[in-house]
């Protein structure tokens, strides 16, 4: 793989190309989160999470940089494949106001968001899936479960939630299997959706 500092510097940067994309369509900045690290220490690889709206992608690389690269390259692809006609409606959708925002979750008179700012989430046997999907259907927000391909450093399966908040949130989660990797993540969402709840 060649070594990215000895490329020519006039070389395309989808970093830099995918902003100017967010800034011509009147879009959030996309957003880089470093989502794991992993390999022995002379082969570091590291995964990196980008957001842009209410699209997700992922990047792999040998460097914290390379991970960002490659991931922003993904959207760039993405976005080539969408014709013009396309960007316009691709606005629109994005351009509306999403449902659950932090504001709507603050105030929310809901029965289950309000249970959930009273309740530990440290209680063994809670079903975290069953009841954050009854907050969802609540709140008006929809969450998705992605499985990690790659095991964790230390061997165990990865999931991330997404949930369509606005803005969008993502909570990663490990455990001994698929589902408890899930189970992980749901309970990670509860703990953020708890704090952002109770924040005045």
């Amino acid at each position: 793989m060649p070594d990215p500092s000895k490329q020519p510097k006039n070389q395309l940067n989808p970093i830099g190309s995918l902003q100017e994309l967010a800034i011509h369509h009147g879009w959030r900045l996309p957003e880089y989160t470093l989502s794991q690290e992993g390999g022995p220490a002379h082969k570091r690889e590291y995964t990196t999470i980008c957001r842009l709206e209410s699209f997700m992608e992922t990047g792999k690389g040998a460097s914290k940089k390379q991970a960002k690269r490659n991931a922003a390259e993904k959207f760039l692809a993405k976005f080539s494949n969408i014709s013009p006609e396309n960007h316009i409606s691709l606005t629109n959708v994005v351009g509306h106001s999403l449902g659950c925002t932090w504001h709507s979750l603050r105030n929310s008179p809901g029965e289950k968001i309000n249970l959930l700012k009273r309740s530990l989430l440290s209680i063994p046997n809670t079903d975290y899936i069953q009841l954050l999907s009854e907050i969802a259907k609540e709140q008006g927000f929809n969450i998705t479960y992605l499985d990690i391909d790659e095991l964790s450093a230390n061997g165990q399966y990865q999931c991330l939630a997404e949930l369509s908040t606005s803005p969008i949130t993502v909570c990663h989660g490990s455990g001994i299997s698929c589902g408890n990797a899930q189970s992980d993540a749901a309970h990670n969402a509860l703990q953020y959706l708890k704090i952002i709840a109770e924040r005045k």
